[in-house]
């Protein structure tokens, strides 16, 4: 296969996917596919169905209905499979503060079943890329929010993924600690040759960084294309207008993952 093939294999098929909370859909049957080697942006207000599809392409939540495929696996039947061909970031930091960096990585390792034989070089490799390595032995507590992320982007890419997940990345990060992140993304994008799935409410985000993007509104893509193309359908000039153009809305308060969880409290509390 030429490497233009390969890049324009499909590493993610997303087909009719819904998830619904009783009468409520937080996700309401979307399709869509993911190239390899793309770097593929979820555009949306808060509450518009973004974290709870990231939670079902990365099998923490199940589908109500529709299918997925990555990497060539089914997570439903092939779960183990399809964990082994991603890393995520969550939204709230998943790092244990009293570890070192060092610790966090080879914690990690462990857990993926890393062969020791590579995981040395590989750590070292990994916090070199995201220039943590002069830091490795410091606890995690006494890091920056951005060198956090850094750190998280770096783990999650230890097993050797094709696909890193990254669920709203710069969330409370300030503008120069952003800039750095996206800058360490696209590098890791170009180098190891990764995909990259993320999520975000960030207009200037998703039109600096993405091949593509999916807008997402109320569980539903209205648009998918390339920055310059989603701005070209709607004749605006950013995607920030193309975004307004196509929902008729500006950025939301979080209405539909409130209604998710609450459901969620009061289906736990039945079982109860």
């Amino acid at each position: 296969m030429s490497e233009a093939q390969k890049l324009d294999e499909e590493i993610i098929k997303v087909t009719n996917l819904t998830k619904r909370y009783g009468k409520f859909k937080a996700v309401d049957d979307i399709s869509f596919n993911v190239r390899r080697g793309e770097i593929f942006a979820f555009l949306g207000p808060n509450g518009a169905g973004k974290t709870t599809t990231i939670k079902m392409l990365t099998t923490l939540l199940l589908p109500t209905e529709g299918q997925i495929i990555l990497n060539g696996y089914n997570p439903l039947q092939e779960k183990e499979a399809a964990r082994r061909s991603f890393g995520i970031v969550f939204q709230e930091p998943s790092l244990d503060d009293e570890l070192t960096a060092y610790e966090n990585m080879v914690f990690h390792a462990i857990l993926y079943s890393v062969p020791k034989k590579i995981r040395e070089n590989r750590i070292k490799s990994l916090l070199k890329l995201v220039q943590l390595w002069e830091r490795r032995n410091d606890q995690v507590k006494k890091y920056s929010g951005g060198m956090k992320r850094r750190l998280e982007i770096a783990r999650g890419l230890l097993h050797l993924p094709q696909i890193l997940f990254l669920d709203e990345p710069t969330l409370g990060l300030d503008p120069q600690t952003r800039n750095l992140l996206w800058e360490h993304i696209r590098l890791l994008n170009k180098k190891e040759r990764i995909t990259v799935f993320l999520t975000t409410h960030i207009m200037e985000e998703a039109e600096r960084v993405a091949d593509t993007v999916a807008i997402i509104d109320h569980g539903k893509i209205v648009a998918k294309g390339s920055p310059a193309k989603l701005t070209e359908q709607t004749g605006t000039r950013s995607l920030e207008e193309a975004f307004l153009a196509l929902t008729g809305k500006d950025i939301r308060g979080e209405e539909a993952e409130s209604y998710a969880q609450m459901f969620v409290r009061r289906m736990h509390h039945r079982r109860r």
